[in-house]
């Protein structure tokens, strides 16, 4: 199990992403805009320098719903590997089998 503090955090930059992407994705189509003042795109580099280090969508970490580990997830199923291991072995997730042979 991941520390509290860790996957807190994790939550805090998904928030923060969220509440930041449609500002950050207008000053990121200015700052690339050729068409636009180079005034006006130094500017909104400026700004988006601003903004929160957290509120970048490349900050937040893909972590296992259940155990919060950071390491070795599949984004279809939103668990790690070990998880994914476990649950298939029971029966619990529709349609996966162990393999053995």
């Amino acid at each position: 199990m991941a520390k509290k503090s860790s996957i807190e955090t994790n939550e805090k930059r998904k928030r923060l992403s969220q509440k930041y992407a449609p500002k950050r994705a207008k000053l990121k189509a200015i700052a690339s805009n050729r068409n636009v003042a180079a005034e006006e795109r130094f500017k909104a580099t400026l700004e988006l320098a601003a903004l929160p280090r957290s509120g970048a969508k490349i900050r937040v970490r893909s972590r296992c719903m259940l155990t919060g580990r950071s390491r070795g997830n599949y984004r279809k199923f939103g668990i790690s590997r070990i998880m994914l291991r476990e649950m298939g072995s029971r029966g619990l997730i529709p349609g996966l089998k162990k393999a053995s042979w």
